[in-house]
């Protein structure tokens, strides 16, 4: 019999219900999800590709493998996300910097990857955020007209990759009343009004790691954290669980580097010029309870500004520097006395009331995997990025940008299976939705009368963070003034992959960049775990 309209409508909810369970069982990533997968590795299974890393590059590149119908595993010897992808500014930006640096191509593409992200693969964690630049006595009228022109140039580049206004609203000028409300904390004096552009927001880096690595695991990639890789070559890896010690070899059809900074331990003739980035984190009422980014110059440099940006859990985080960092790469790096106070001194130029060291809750710095040219300071190295083979066959892909992280996982993966002589289908990655997207859901119920915070964080899966928790008091905070629940917990542990506290409290959630929040929330994640 055919279906009405009428029943057609009904029946596709229904099925959606259906298929949430299974959809929700192959994203989850799980404690004994990787037992038994590092076991079947152990005992012989062979694989496509195995991917080294598990940062955005990384689990963008094992998300493209498992969507070409390429059997993959990532390993990673840490956590995901635990190295630069977790210490971004949380922007996708669209390219604009490297257009006024005369580089069309990153800033061509990166508005394009930037309009798939917000558009396509992950709309529920990237959204448009208003980037204010105030119009002070200090701003000359060269310099202001050289803004304007820029965020002009920033809306073509919207225009030219295809993202809608109603994404991406166009830039403009507002009033200097219009600026104060959304960013209260601005200097008044002498303010002529503000400049008002948008760029891409991730609600968290690290949300987005996470995500790109269940999408995988979705379509059948081995996700496997705690497992470090060593004796690498084109065809093989010694893979090591960091947990029991075992080690095993793994034989494979291409081994691809995506180790970020660490890359040239994997392959010595790989070589990076690390640069720092460092931010600092605030309570959002040191700048007012912001709604836009303060965006202000840098005095003295050409098309360069920090950044106050107001985030989850009522904070804002300010950045950000671009230093040379030598030597040996440490796991956690930390800012230096001096990026800080250049922080400070930056932003307070822009500011009613003087910000101090005793304001500041928390910070962080991250390395850049800049690829050596051995020339200029870091801030004019290119951002580009390159894939190499080292002389024993392994792939690597180096350098590159967050936002151009699914375009550089594309080409890494069509070098490999040309070479290689893969049997693989098309890149699909240009149009297919993250978990939590909306085209995506590991839950099919309504998320509209949930808690604002937990949508941003989940996007269309926030309602199954509540119906898969077992633990006592799921909606409870799990401190007072931090709206992060015990069921988000207990969900890193049972879909996300958190293997200890730190994985909860330093990725999964960003509650341990502020310590006294990390101290607070810390016995939960013991439980939960």
């Amino acid at each position: 019999m055919n279906s009405t309209p009428d029943t057609a409508r009904r029946s596709a909810p229904d099925a959606a219900r259906r298929s949430a369970p299974d959809a929700a069982r192959r994203s989850a990533l799980t404690a004994a999800r990787r037992t038994t997968e590092l076991t079947a590795l152990a005992d012989g299974d062979a694989v496509d590709i195995v991917v080294i890393g598990g940062g955005i590059t990384g689990v963008g590149i094992a998300l493209d493998a498992a969507s070409r119908g390429l059997s993959t595993v990532l390993v990673e010897k840490h956590d995901l996300a635990f190295g630069t992808s977790r210490w971004s500014s949380k922007l996708v930006h669209g390219g604009l910097r490297y257009l006024a640096t005369g580089n069309v191509g990153i800033a061509r593409r990166s508005a394009i990857e930037r309009g798939i992200l917000m558009s396509r693969n992950a709309p529920h964690l990237v959204h448009a955020m208003p980037q204010l630049v105030p119009l002070l006595p200090e701003m000359n009228r060269a310099s202001r007209a050289l803004v304007r022109t820029g965020f002009i140039a920033g809306d073509g580049l919207r225009r030219l990759a295809g993202t809608s206004a109603s994404v991406l609203p166009c830039s403009g000028r507002v009033s200097a009343a219009r600026a104060a409300e959304l960013v209260p904390a601005v200097r008044r004096g002498g303010l002529d009004g503000a400049l008002l552009a948008y760029d891409g927001q991730l609600i968290d880096d690290a949300r987005l790691v996470t995500a790109v690595a269940r999408t995988a695991a979705q379509h059948g990639a081995r996700i496997l954290t705690r497992v470090a890789a060593s004796d690498a070559t084109g065809t093989s890896v010694r893979l090591t669980d960091q947990f029991t010690g075992e080690s095993f070899d793994l034989t494979a059809r291409a081994v691809i580097n995506a180790a970020g900074v660490w890359a040239g331990e994997l392959d010595g003739a790989i070589k990076l010029r690390p640069s720092r980035g460092t931010h600092l984190v605030f309570d959002a009422a040191a700048f007012g309870n912001p709604t836009a980014a303060l965006t202000v110059p840098i005095p003295g440099a050409l098309n360069r500004f920090i950044f106050a940006m107001p985030e989850q859990l009522g904070r804002v985080y300010l950045g950000l520097t671009d230093e040379d960092a030598p030597g040996p790469i440490p796991d956690v790096p930390q800012p230096t006395p001096a990026e800080v106070k250049f922080l400070l001194d930056t932003v307070n130029t822009a500011l009613a009331t003087t910000l101090g060291p005793d304001d500041v809750r928390g910070a962080y710095a991250g390395l850049r995997p800049l690829i050596d040219t051995g020339e200029g300071s870091t801030a004019d190295v290119s951002r580009d990025h390159a894939v190499v083979e080292s002389d024993n066959g392994v792939l690597s892909v180096i350098g590159g940008k967050l936002t151009e992280y699914r375009y550089m996982a594309e080409d890494v993966l069509n070098r490999a299976v040309a070479q290689r002589g893969l049997a693989a289908g098309e890149c699909r990655t240009r149009n297919l939705p993250l978990v939590g997207a909306p085209e995506n859901p590991v839950s099919a119920d309504q998320v509209a009368a949930l808690p604002e915070s937990l949508v941003a964080r989940y996007g269309a899966e926030a309602s199954n963070v509540f119906a898969a928790a077992t633990c006592d008091r799921p909606a409870e905070p799990v401190a007072d003034g931090i709206d992060v629940t015990r069921a988000e917990f207990e969900y890193a542990v049972t879909h996300e992959g958190a293997l200890t506290a730190d994985d909860i409290l330093d990725r999964r959630t960003r509650i341990g960049l502020v310590a006294a929040d990390r101290e607070r929330a810390a016995a939960v994640a013991a439980e939960l775990i």
